[in-house]
């Protein structure tokens, strides 16, 4: 490596543009002392046009972040595993990462022959790393995971609630999205209706987005303008001209915050504390009533009950005073 040349750094997040959205401070740093490569899925490419333009995206779907049959090991794509190691083997990478606890990323990190590895170790997998990472408290947010390797890395990232974001100027619409990966984290469809007329019937411009599975029960909800981003592209347009953001725990929310745009999450299964959106005035509303609760993401009911318990006359008065203060500022902007 000559001496101007950036040290090599890979960074492995393998799991859903949420995920990604929150590394998204921490890639955006360390692009500007290292040589990054982002392991990760496919739909890193859009957010790296986006957000990270220096970054080196390598795709890869690891098999055990599939949601039923993960360690179905004889159906694993044993060849595109190898074809990966020999890819990354030979970038000679100076470091390695993984900012989740998670022991399946640490022997992965060795199989690519990364020289220096760093991790939070877990259920011995401290044993394929060569620096281990004090996790911070348990009750701590997922960017926190981040900061503490930034650290170890040299870097320095600000505290969530001094996050500086662009201004936004001039905007009025109510992006309302209902999708989210996994059904245990969606707030009933007839209570985002009812959420909608109330948001009308206050005067305010709303566009629904969705889930494309969705689509058909908004527009049997008479939305017909409901628009359902197959793309991130087309999913970011909307963010474009959004004042704030209503949805729940799931990678648009995450999307949104990183565009600069407030958000309010109703969070179901998981806990506020570790994954509210990255903006400094996302807000939310959780129920706290199930004793099963944080259950990520398989529900022990036959349906996600910590969101039904939230219901739209409770739920209103919140939305309400979120939407109203941040569109008086972008009124008193203008």
């Amino acid at each position: 490596m000559s001496a101007s040349a950036k040290p090599k750094l890979l960074v492995v997040e393998l799991w859903g543009v949420g995920d990604l959205a929150i590394a998204t401070p921490f890639l955006s740093a360390a692009a500007k002392k290292f040589d990054v490569t982002l392991l990760a899925k496919a739909s890193a490419f859009e957010m790296q046009k986006r957000f990270w333009p220096e970054v080196k995206v390598v795709p890869f779907i690891a098999p055990w972040t599939a949601f039923r049959g993960k360690y179905h090991f004889w159906n694993w794509n044993w060849h595109e595993l190898f074809d990966l190691r020999k890819k990354l083997r030979a970038e000679h990478f100076d470091f390695g990462l993984s900012a989740r606890p998670d022991p399946r990323d640490h022997p992965l990190l060795k199989f690519l022959g990364v020289k220096n590895r760093l991790g939070f170790p877990s259920k011995g997998s401290g044993i394929f790393l060569t620096n281990r990472l004090a996790a911070p408290e348990p009750t701590a947010h997922r960017y926190e995971f981040w900061r503490v390797a930034d650290h170890a890395l040299g870097l320095e990232l600000p505290a969530r609630e001094n996050f500086i974001l662009p201004p936004r100027t001039g905007r009025q619409t109510v992006v309302v999205h209902s999708g989210a990966r996994l059904p245990a984290r969606i707030w009933p469809l007839e209570y985002y209706k009812l959420l909608v007329r109330n948001l009308r019937e206050a005067g305010h411009a709303v566009q629904v987005v969705c889930d494309p599975d969705q689509q058909n029960q908004w527009q049997q909800f008479g939305e017909t303008a409901v628009a359902s981003p197959r793309t991130l592209a087309e999913l970011f347009s909307q963010f474009d001209r959004a004042a704030v953001f209503i949805g729940n725990c799931s990678g648009p929310g995450h999307l949104a915050a990183i565009s600069g745009v407030p958000t309010f999450t109703f969070f179901g299964p998981s806990l506020p504390e570790w994954f509210l959106p990255l903006h400094p005035q996302a807000e939310f509303l959780e129920d706290k009533s199930c004793v099963y609760k944080p259950c990520k993401d398989y529900c022990h009911f036959s349906s996600p009950r910590c969101l039904e318990n939230i219901a739209v006359e409770n739920a209103w008065p919140h939305v309400k005073a979120f939407v109203q203060k941040h569109l008086a500022a972008h009124r008193q902007v203008c």
